[in-house]
């Protein structure tokens, strides 16, 4: 593996050796059912080829270096060597003709390689696309979109990465690296008092943040000690009510429910801190992204 592609993993804060768990299983995926038998027996094994990944559209890069990942386990693999130079960097806004990466490598390998490639730096780019255009459109208001925990199995590090990526901020990560008092947690605790007063003699020094649906429900967090709230599917007027309850009281808010691009603007003159939009990661579009050979 070229150190010097390791070395700019590291710096994007990612862990190599999962990176290297994740990639490989996605070849394994590919290739559970046999060898890449249409490049195996349209080329030899010394053949070697360059290609470039060149964007079909507009959208914001995320995890080109998983891409260059992919072809050097790959070539790992077959016992062979690749090469990979990165030219646009993670967060780079690309445009349509823009390319991405060059590498070269046996076209064995590299074909074989080139759908995992693609998968990830689009799905991943994808994401960032979608944070990007939140970011833009909040930009200037104070307000910052977060992500959710409404990931792709097993590639939540990445798709948190990917928001990163598009000038968003991570929520938690998983269940254990925050608290999260939601709805259902309410109703068997009793009240949201009750609920907040449970987790907090169960892990004192665990961020915890409250949903609540209606401004009672603020006014109860609030007086009991909250340090952030999320309003869940609230009107525009409820969430501007909500955040002068929470605002002098040193408490963050956080907007949440189905929330539109087309909404930002008014959802971020309410004063809230954050709004939390689920689809950045369950249903983004695939930024369109080629292979081609040159």
């Amino acid at each position: 593996m070229p150190a010097d592609l390791l070395d700019t993993i590291g710096a994007l804060g990612l862990e190599t050796d999962l990176l290297i768990e994740i990639t490989d299983r996605a070849l394994d995926e590919d290739l559970s059912w046999g060898p890449d038998f249409t490049s195996d027996a349209i080329f030899d094994a010394d053949q070697r080829g360059r290609a470039r990944m060149v964007s079909r559209a507009e959208g914001c890069l995320a995890a080109v270096p998983v891409a260059a990942l992919v072809l050097h386990l790959m070539a790992a693999r077959n016992h062979d060597r690749a090469r990979s130079t990165i030219l646009m960097s993670d967060g780079s806004r690309v445009h349509p003709g823009g390319i991405v990466l060059e590498v070269e490598a046996p076209l064995r390998t590299l074909l074989t390689a080139e759908r995992t490639m693609l998968n990830l730096v689009g799905q991943l780019s994808g994401v960032a696309t979608a944070t990007a255009a939140w970011a833009d459109a909040l930009a200037g208001s104070g307000t910052r979109v977060r992500d959710t925990r409404k990931t792709v199995p097993g590639l939540r590090v990445l798709q948190k990465y990917a928001v990163r990526c598009g000038g968003g901020v991570n929520h938690r990560m998983g269940l254990g690296d925050a608290a999260l008092i939601k709805d259902n947690h309410i109703a068997a605790a009793g009240s949201v008092r009750a609920a907040l007063a449970a987790v907090r003699t169960s892990a004192p020094g665990l961020d915890c943040e409250v949903e609540c649906d209606t401004l009672a429900q603020v006014c109860e967090a609030v007086s009991a000690g909250a340090g952030l709230i999320l309003l869940d599917n609230m009107s525009v007027d409820q969430m501007r009510r909500a955040v002068a309850v929470a605002r002098p009281a040193g408490v963050l808010t956080e907007a949440s429910g189905g929330l539109q691009l087309k909404d930002a603007t008014a959802v971020a003159a309410t004063g809230v801190d954050y709004v939390a939009v689920g689809a950045l990661t369950h249903s983004p579009a695939v930024l369109d992204l080629g292979l081609d050979l040159v």
